[in-house]
């Protein structure tokens, strides 16, 4: 009963947030820490078996199926420097900042806090972005870093748990092998699946079976290559990247299922992650007891984990190119302000507290390490998820190539409009066609080729286009209405009805997207 009350608090504080154009991951964690503190409220443990099974997974895929595989390949470079590199410095030089101003800290305790907080969550920061307009590069690389974070830090964490806990004697050599096999193990796992999965969906032939086989997907990529001990993050995002970069071969009803079901699990999934977060506080501070001393420690790991992104991304922006020339011919020059905004861009997440929360009880400093993982967790999703959309405005950070892409959708879709006609013409010639429906048929297309030149032009008037979605619009409602009427009369039945409204409901899908 206490989850479900969870859920449903924490999807009314989403809507909300989306009434309003909220940042919905920052709502929902002040809320927490402030339901936190009522007397009465449960006691919410974040679970870290839930987190790495049953949220992480599902999050990965959805925003790997939605992410381009063409935009991550051309920028894999940067895209590691910020997903490798810049989670193996985090996590050496937290660590050692952790272990100089928190008496008692050993530096073994130090590295697990740094490989904790390494990764950053980019769920706020993409939702941000997308609201705002950011360039198509910045967001590139934002959530190519967020897809491959997660498997360095967690591999980086089990290393230092190990050590920390006398398990396994520290080695730089060591540590560096096990990432490079469950990285590559991971890949792999993924790849193989993806296609695998790919071939049966396209055998199958059933919209409804396929978007099925979708939803086990990340559970099983995840589960199976932990099993043979590779990257179950990584494994999830290649599949699901694969996965999302070959969705055209797949059936229509597929990708609109898919689209609608993983849309909504995101919703549900991070509202009840974000709300979670929130809510821990007063466990942690119950079970930590902090002093000054520890407070003022906190806020100086929370400060190193916010300057070592700056100290890391610049310098990594521009290094390589003024060492590579062959670099500076294949990439854009950095642009200040997106790199200063991607700096900022570092909130942590969910995962940073399951990680936390799956230390083991024998490690020395686990509380405190804990209680500083909250505060880091809470202080950027707080300081810079809240600054993030004024920085953006302030450094006038947007896309810039709004116009040339609309123009190249334009040019593309005028092209498909007459591959459209010239095989309705191919068609009439081999089938006897009435001249009505031929024509029905090529106003169709035509429109939908005019409709993206339509867009380009800043009208004053209503375009063609436009006033014909206004008005099909309401012929819709029309057809709708009197079919429910005729249901509520007796005169069809809900399956009929159910039919019907699907038809309608997809034609009007078409033209909100037009």
């Amino acid at each position: 009963m206490d989850l479900l009350l969870l859920l449903a608090g924490s999807l009314a504080v989403a809507a909300l947030a989306r009434k309003f154009d909220w940042p919905a991951p920052l709502l929902l964690v002040a809320v927490g820490l402030v339901v936190s503190f009522i007397p009465g409220i449960p006691d919410f443990h974040l679970d870290p078996e839930f987190v790495l099974l049953l949220v992480l997974p599902p999050l990965l895929y959805s925003a790997a199926l939605d992410s381009s595989y063409l935009d991550i390949k051309a920028s894999i470079r940067p895209i590691g420097l910020l997903a490798i590199g810049l989670v193996l410095a985090t996590t050496a030089v937290v660590g050692l900042v952790a272990h100089m101003v928190v008496p008692g800290l050993p530096l073994a305790s130090a590295l697990v806090l740094g490989a904790v907080v390494a990764p950053p969550d980019a769920v706020a920061a993409v939702a941000i972005g997308r609201r705002l307009g950011l360039p198509r590069r910045a967001m590139t690389l934002l959530t190519g870093e967020s897809l491959g974070n997660d498997a360095t830090a967690l591999t980086a964490f089990r290393v230092a748990v190990a050590a920390a806990t006398g398990v396994a004697a520290f080695s730089w050599w060591d540590s560096a092998l096990t990432l490079l096999i469950t990285s590559v193990g991971g890949i792999a796992f993924g790849l193989v699946l993806g296609i695998v999965v790919h071939a049966i969906r396209l055998r199958l032939g059933d919209g409804i079976l396929e978007s099925a086989l979708g939803m086990l997907v990340p559970f099983g990529a995840y589960l199976l290559a932990e099993e043979v001990h590779t990257s179950g993050v990584l494994a999830v995002v290649v599949a699901g990247l694969y996965l999302g970069h070959n969705a055209p071969a797949a059936g229509y009803s597929t990708r609109l299922q898919e689209t609608a079901v993983w849309q909504s699990v995101d919703v549900l999934l991070e509202s009840l992650v974000f709300a979670l977060i929130g809510l821990q506080l007063r466990n942690v501070v119950s079970e930590a007891k902090p002093g000054w001393e520890l407070l003022v420690a906190s806020g100086i790991v929370l400060v190193a984990v916010i300057l070592v992104r700056f100290l890391w991304v610049f310098p990594a922006a521009h290094l390589p190119r003024w060492l590579f020339p062959g670099i500076r011919k294949r990439e854009p020059k950095p642009n200040w302000r997106h790199l200063t905004v991607i700096s900022w861009a570092g909130m942590r997440g969910v995962v940073s507290l399951a990680a936390a929360a799956a230390i083991p009880l024998d490690m020395p400093g686990r509380d405190v390490v804990i209680l500083l993982t909250f505060v880091v967790t809470v202080g950027t999703l707080l300081i810079q998820g809240m600054t993030l959309p004024a920085l953006i405005r302030r450094l006038d950070v947007r896309a810039t190539d709004g116009q040339d892409r609309a123009l190249a959708e334009a040019q593309v879709q005028n092209s498909a409009a007459r591959a459209a006609v010239d095989r309705l013409d191919e068609l009439i010639n081999d089938d006897d066609v009435p001249p009505h429906l031929a024509d029905r048929l090529r106003a169709l297309a035509e429109h939908r080729g005019n409709a993206a030149w339509e867009r380009l032009g800043r009208q004053e008037t209503e375009s063609p286009a436009a006033t014909f979605r206004r008005l099909r619009r309401q012929m819709l409602e029309a057809e709708r209405a009197v079919f429910v009427q005729a249901r509520d009369r007796g005169e069809i039945d809900d399956e009929i009805l159910r039919r019907v409204q699907r038809e309608l409901d997809l034609e009007e899908a078409v033209l909100a997207r037009e």
